[in-house]
């Protein structure tokens, strides 16, 4: 039993549920990221991405956002700039991911694989790995009683990875049209977040990005006013009553949607970042 009431659970099911999908190395998290979408948002064999990205979609009906970043153990990124896009991640997934999916290729464990969950404390804070499900890449369409079977039952790394979290893992197809059970998808991720509350994971720095996007945010609207009196003005002209509030209403969840995805990409924190990776790329430009 989860302790979260049915009204409870009506109310939290019609919100975007965040997606924060982790991976190692390799292609695995960007085709997991096509299979919840239900699109190539990646090309198959794609291996790395230089910056990180939070994309909207659904999942079996449910409004989600995936944040995707670079994987763990990229290499063609560097130190500095890897810090400054776990940074961004977490600002595009603010305030804090429902759920950390962590992709592997379930035939290919490699040793940088069975060091994820350590990596990944240091990352992104110690209890995250009460909000993690493992998400195993199958090439073909899964049959998942027996895969799971297989992998359960076989004294393998993969098994004893998954321990590591919570021995909560889910099989999907690495070919994106394959739609059969996303649904079953959607519910594993359900129920690990109502078990803990139907609250999403926070954590120190989590938490200081959601201040900086909120600080952002309050100065992008300071910026912004006199263009949305202006834009206030000419709506009074056009219309009356209930139509002029109704179109207020949108105009102004239209600018704060704006302005909250610029805040979520550029904030203080990220500026701050982003003057270390200019400073070490020219370090490195001095030192040739």
């Amino acid at each position: 039993r989860s302790g979260v009431s049915k009204k409870q659970k009506k109310t939290w099911s019609s919100l975007e549920l965040r997606l924060m999908v982790v991976g190692s190395s390799g292609p695995s998290q960007f085709q997991l990221t096509n299979a919840i979408l239900g699109r190539e948002e990646f090309p198959r064999d794609t291996t790395s991405i230089s910056g990180s990205r939070k994309i909207l979609g659904e999942l079996a009906g449910r409004r989600v956002a995936v944040i995707s970043a670079p994987n763990l153990y990229d290499k063609d990124i560097s130190r500095v700039k890897r810090k400054m896009e776990l940074r961004r991640s977490k600002c595009l997934s603010v305030p804090g991911p429902h759920a950390f999916l962590v992709a592997f290729d379930m035939a290919k464990i490699s040793p940088n694989d069975i060091r994820t969950p350590q990596l990944m404390m240091r990352r992104f804070g110690r209890r995250c790995l009460r909000h993690c499900i493992v998400l195993l890449a199958y090439d073909g369409s899964p049959d998942s009683k027996a895969l799971e079977g297989v992998v359960q039952n076989t004294d393998w790394p993969l098994r004893h990875l998954i321990e590591d979290f919570g021995g909560r893992f889910y099989i999907f197809s690495k070919d994106w049209r394959d739609r059969s059970r996303e649904q079953e998808l959607l519910q594993k991720i359900e129920w690990m977040v109502a078990s803990l509350g139907g609250a999403c994971f926070s954590s120190g720095t989590f938490q200081k990005a959601e201040r900086s996007v909120k600080k952002e945010e309050k100065r992008l609207m300071k910026k912004m006013a006199a263009d949305n009196e202006k834009a206030w003005s000419e709506l009074e002209k056009k219309y009356l009553s209930d139509e002029l509030y109704r179109r207020k209403d949108a105009h102004t969840a239209s600018i704060s949607a704006e302005i909250r995805a610029k805040a979520e990409v550029d904030n203080g924190w990220l500026r701050t970042s982003l003057a270390d990776v200019t400073l070490a790329s020219l370090c490195v430009i001095f030192r040739t």
